[in-house]
């Protein structure tokens, strides 16, 4: 989180960039993900409009390091295209962008981001193509969301008598790869987040602007499908960030991922089992009364100690009991090649909450499933899902949807974990 002297300058609620109403602006969110060094960073600063508390690696160690190691959000704006066909109640679209990292040490912060997405732009590196993590970032948006854009980024960087040439043979390999997976048709885009890298040259009073923005804004208007908001149920809420804001009280920002939520009403955090009202709200520095499925906002909260909570879920009073064991389907993917057997551990991740859980499959061709064939070692199953129970060591506190099932043996997630994991193995690509 950030200090409240990093955040004051807000003006928590009488802000300085005001707007007569939210309720007529739809909310799309757009996830960032690619390797490493990839330009996602750069790529959000040259899309975005608006930033907000928590944007463009404003974190102390991602300055001192120069890389990204927590979620960022910005945001810019768009006519309503004509294809959403939607009702007149929206004049606008918001294109909330989450800059996820890129770093495989920070995956579950990436499956954080990634959770809550209705689209993805996947960042390739025109110079070095398809690298380790653009691979796990295609897996996540295939898990994630049925909608997928690729940026091919640094495209200035390449020599420019063959750069059309190589740009062609990229996006020949970008398309063969995609071909295997749910979005074979999926925009290709060639971009220049930051030409020249940044640098000024002598005499030069600015770095060039960015390049390709236009073709790719229009790429992801085409691609947003019109999405399904429900504002009736109960309240669900992934918080990502949460501060102290000096003189007003306690800022928590993120998602609403069902029902709605208004000024005055009170919400459970049921890790803390603690019930506050909400004081006032923002979206991306607006004052707003309320917000619906959907939308990013900031909740501030009094008599709520910023320090207990980093990431989470905070819920309508007693919608969200803790549980211990889970019964879910269970999807394989296709490129993990490793037995996947029952009573095995696994990381499962929901939302931002990662939770140690052992599995029990309930087919009986998973190897060690009750009823099967205790000789059979074998990982391949003859269906493309399966039922299984989870038992969790920890509450998930779920809202019934979860991605990120890894194999491991690490412990639950802590407060540190996103900001303290060793990345200084691949600073120097950095």
């Amino acid at each position: 989180g950030r200090s409240s002297e990093e955040t004051n300058s807000l003006c928590w609620p009488a802000c300085r960039v005001m707007a007569a109403s939210c309720s007529d602006v739809l909310n799309i969110n757009v996830g960032i993900l690619g390797h490493v060094d990839s330009g996602k960073t750069s790529l959000s600063k040259a899309l975005c409009e608006i930033e907000s508390t928590a944007s463009m690696d404003r974190h102390p160690q991602s300055v001192e390091r120069g890389i990204t190691l927590d979620l960022g959000f910005s945001a810019f704006f768009h006519d309503v295209p004509p294809h959403l066909e939607m009702d007149d109640r929206f004049s606008k679209v918001q294109y909330t962008l989450v800059d996820c990292p890129g770093h495989a040490s920070l995956i579950r912060t990436i499956i954080g981001g990634a959770s809550i997405t209705d689209l993805v732009v996947l960042v390739v590196d025109a110079q070095k193509g398809f690298q380790t993590q653009t691979a796990e970032g295609l897996v996540i948006a295939e898990i994630a969301t049925k909608r997928l854009v690729v940026a091919l980024n640094k495209v200035d960087a390449l020599p420019p008598e063959t750069r059309d040439a190589r740009v062609r043979r990229l996006r020949g390999h970008v398309r063969t790869l995609l071909a295997k997976t749910r979005f074979p048709d999926a925009p290709i885009v060639p971009v220049s987040a930051r030409p020249g890298g940044g640098t000024v040259g002598p005499g030069e009073e600015a770095r060039r602007p960015a390049e390709g923005i236009h073709a790719l804004v229009d790429a992801i208007v085409r691609s947003t499908d019109a999405p399904q908001r429900d504002e009736e149920g109960p309240l669900l809420f992934a918080i990502d960030h949460c501060f102290a804001l000096r003189g007003q009280g306690t800022v928590c920002t993120g998602t609403v991922l069902s029902g709605r939520v208004a000024v005055n009403d009170s919400v459970e955090f049921p890790a803390l089992r603690l019930t506050r009202k909400v004081k006032s709200m923002q979206m991306f520095r607006r004052p707003v009364p309320h917000a619906r499925q959907g939308d990013r906002v900031g909740l501030c909260f009094t008599q709520l100690d910023a320090s207990l909570i980093e990431r989470g879920f905070l819920a309508s009073p007693g919608s969200l009991p803790p549980v211990t064991a889970l019964l879910v389907e269970a999807h394989k993917v296709r490129f993990f090649k490793g037995e996947v057997a029952s009573r095995t551990r696994f990381h499962v991740t929901v939302g931002h909450t990662t939770v140690m859980a052992s599995a029990v499959f309930l087919s009986p061709e998973a190897p060690g499933a009750p009823g099967a064939d205790s000789s059979s070692s074998s990982s391949s199953y003859s269906s493309s899902s399966l039922s299984v129970t989870l038992s969790c060591t920890a509450s998930p506190h779920s809202p019934g949807t979860g991605i990120g099932i890894g194999i491991g043996n690490e412990a639950p997630t802590t407060k540190q974990d996103n900001t303290n994991q060793a990345v200084d193995e691949e600073e120097d690509e950095e």
